[in-house]
């Protein structure tokens, strides 16, 4: 049996991943200035594929180019986490109420098998834990069926992902106090929904682990909470 390679990323999307994945962790804080000669050094990479990089996380709300003073890290309030999760509230039902009715059981096993990590892992941190939430999300948005769908809420999730380690930075030393499996049982319940073909059901699921993510993270950001909730 032949083997079929996945093809090769251009330098462009790898100046992209690289540099969403600084952004997105917080390594390139919000609205701290974004060198491009910097970031040519650290990564390797030309000033073509680093450019067009940029642009398209522009495109993301990632970061802002103001001609004539520079590249700046979006920054982050409230208001912005408000008007996402208005977005991510409708998408995601609308992804979740077309994976339960275009899903496969091979979506379904893989998604069982995702979570299955944290059943089978001691002392899971706060990192894998959103790992394991984002390849929940994927999964749903791929059974889903509709790329255009996918596309954008593959875009709005790292800006909820900047948000959660713009909440872990603020636990600091309490971060190891975030409610660690409420979310995977929620996310097992959302499967079984999934599975049975139950779209009204999953809906509801889906609406209340959107609904509570925001809570938990405004409580976090104003210092009323010290957990914190993942979606």
């Amino acid at each position: 049996m032949r083997l079929e390679h996945a093809p090769q990323r251009s330098l462009s999307e790898q100046a992209y991943e690289l540099i969403r994945q600084r952004i997105v962790t917080l390594v390139l804080a919000p609205s701290a200035v974004v060198d491009e000669g910097r970031l040519q050094e650290e990564l390797g990479l030309g000033r073509t594929p680093i450019r067009e990089a940029l642009k398209r996380l522009e495109l993301e709300r990632l970061v802002s180019i103001i001609p004539r003073r520079g590249i700046f890290v979006t920054p982050i309030n409230l208001t912005d986490l408000q008007r996402l999760y208005e977005m991510r509230l409708t998408l995601e039902c609308l992804a979740t109420e077309l994976a339960a009715q275009r899903g496969t059981a091979v979506h379904w096993q893989e998604m069982a098998c995702v979570l299955d990590q944290a059943n089978t892992t001691d002392n899971i941190s706060p990192e894998q834990l959103i790992a394991i939430d984002d390849q929940c999300h994927r999964i749903i948005y791929r059974a889903a069926d509709n790329q255009f769908l996918e596309q954008t809420l593959m875009a709005l999730y790292p800006l909820s992902l900047r948000m959660w380690n713009v909440a872990l930075a603020k636990l600091g030393d309490k971060k190891e106090n975030v409610v660690k499996y409420q979310h995977i049982v929620e996310h097992e319940e959302i499967m079984v929904a999934l599975k049975a073909g139950a779209a009204e059901e999953a809906v509801r699921l889906m609406r209340r682990h959107i609904e509570a993510y925001q809570q938990y993270i405004e409580s976090v950001i104003l210092g009323k909470s010290a957990q914190l909730h993942v979606a």
